[in-house]
């Protein structure tokens, strides 16, 4: 779904204006492609030949990683003004997704494509910075993510990601099921109804149909 272009110039001005350069921000103008989709959408999946990159408007998405049998695990969220280092290896040759991207919820970006941004890696420094800033910025999460699989109980995981849940939807009250946050943390809904339950005992949460209602984060 698209929008007014006017709309979305105005949004990518306040978003990346101080960031991008001007002549860049009109490029983009040109050559980027403004979506609107909603929560819930599969952006790029494993295998996917990756023709652009996204930056991020307003919205948030969802970066995973599958393992052998195809199960995910969630590795960080891409917020309002980022975009996705992985995405960027398009610049260093790779053609191929190696990740999972889904819209967290309803979702405003400008797909830029790889022939564009490999352009615009030569011609404008600000890109070049942008796109080193977002590598450093993923690799500090995905190494966050790493640790919390290596250092971290499942209890301790499961309140950070519901706090993580929190601050990237603005809202306490998170519409998720049991089995799509044991999807996320890898391991099995009845582990996670278990220590949602728990949780529940201790006042940080309270349990609806579909939805966990945050009262601590």
């Amino acid at each position: 779904m698209t929008s007014n272009p006017i709309d979305w110039h105005q949004q990518a001005r306040a978003r990346f204006s101080g960031i991008l350069e001007a002549p860049l921000l009109e490029d983009l103008f040109i050559h980027g492609h403004h979506m609107r989709v909603p929560e819930g959408t599969m952006l790029m999946d494993v295998g996917q030949h990756m023709d652009a990159v996204p930056l991020l408007l307003e919205g948030a998405i969802k970066i995973m990683r599958l393992d052998p049998e195809g199960d995910e695990i969630l590795l960080y969220f891409l917020e309002s003004g980022d975009s996705c280092a992985l995405s960027m290896g398009t610049y260093m040759g790779s053609t191929k997704s190696s990740i999972r991207a889904v819209t967290e919820r309803d979702t405003t970006l400008v797909m830029v494509p790889a022939a564009v941004g490999q352009t615009w890696m030569r011609t404008f420094p600000s890109w070049s910075a942008f796109v080193m800033e977002s590598y450093q910025s993923r690799l500090e999460e995905m190494l966050t993510a790493i640790d919390a699989l290596a250092f971290m109980d499942l209890p301790t995981r499961l309140k950070r990601y519901l706090s993580d849940k929190v601050k990237i939807q603005g809202d306490t009250k998170l519409h998720t099921t049991h089995q799509d946050i044991a999807n996320d943390l890898h391991t099995s809904r009845v582990v996670i109804s278990r220590l949602l339950k728990s949780l529940e005992r201790e006042g940080i949460l309270s349990l609806h149909r579909n939805a966990v209602h945050m009262h601590e984060f």
